[in-house]
């Protein structure tokens, strides 16, 4: 891992069933972290049950560094929007009753989510990343009062991703991540196959050609953004 400048993985839970898988895989290894939560697809199928176990498991593991993934995708409607706006707010709700912060699954719902934010503000305190940002830079201007974070993956380095560059600079600095979400998005050349840890560089590149930044300058400066907002991970010697 250390080989290809990783740090450290984080891997993120959809559903009850991969939220204990990360949580496993975490246990088991050193550099690991966790993230547990409901995608909004899977939000038709959550019980109250479901909110318990993620309380149960964020308490007995550190390494639990946020809920997620949440939040509200309108694309799919694989899961009626009524009940992913709930389950969206439970978590959120949830998240804040840990101290934790959440990560957001985001994509064709910016005027609910814009709505859902400012509803729910207070909900708000311990951090919110919109991951794998894809929204507008006149969105990030909107979003400045909840003092969000951005993750951005392979996509920024798509031939069609023209409006990208814009967005990206739109972003504080201070409030930029890198991603893969891993196994999708794998950023060009690999594009079309599958996607891996290893291919963040290709992201930290990308970003750096943009801000005009060296690379090692984006790296710091995403690391650091990194464990600032999973605070949990700041206990360990990554």
């Amino acid at each position: 891992m250390e080989s290809d400048g990783l740090a450290a993985i984080n891997n993120v839970g959809y559903d009850v069933k991969s939220s204990l898988v990360a949580v496993e895989l975490a246990a088991r290894f050193d550099k690991y972290f966790a993230t547990v939560g409901i995608h909004p697809h899977d939000a038709k199928t959550a019980k109250e049950s479901d909110y318990a176990l993620f309380e149960k498991l964020v308490k007995e593991n550190d390494k639990v560094v946020a809920i997620g993934e949440i939040g509200l995708d309108f694309h799919y409607d694989l899961s009626p929007r009524e009940d992913q706006e709930r389950v969206f707010v439970d978590q959120l709700r949830l998240a804040h009753s840990l101290h934790m912060p959440t990560v957001v699954h985001l994509r064709e719902a910016y005027g609910v989510m814009t709505r859902l934010l400012k509803e729910n503000e207070k909900y708000l305190e311990y951090g919110v990343l919109l991951h794998c940002y894809s929204g507008s830079k006149e969105l990030v201007k909107e979003y400045e009062k909840y003092d969000l974070y951005y993750s951005f993956g392979g996509a920024i380095t798509f031939k069609n991703a023209v409006d990208k560059p814009d967005v990206v600079r739109a972003c504080p600095l201070d409030r930029i991540l890198l991603e893969t979400d891993c196994p999708y998005m794998t950023p060009v050349p690999f594009r079309c196959t599958t996607n891996e840890p290893a291919r963040i560089g290709l992201v930290a590149d990308r970003i750096s050609d943009i801000l005009g930044l060296d690379r090692h300058h984006t790296e710091t400066v995403t690391y650091n953004n990194t464990k600032r907002f999973f605070a949990r991970m700041q206990e360990y010697p990554i």
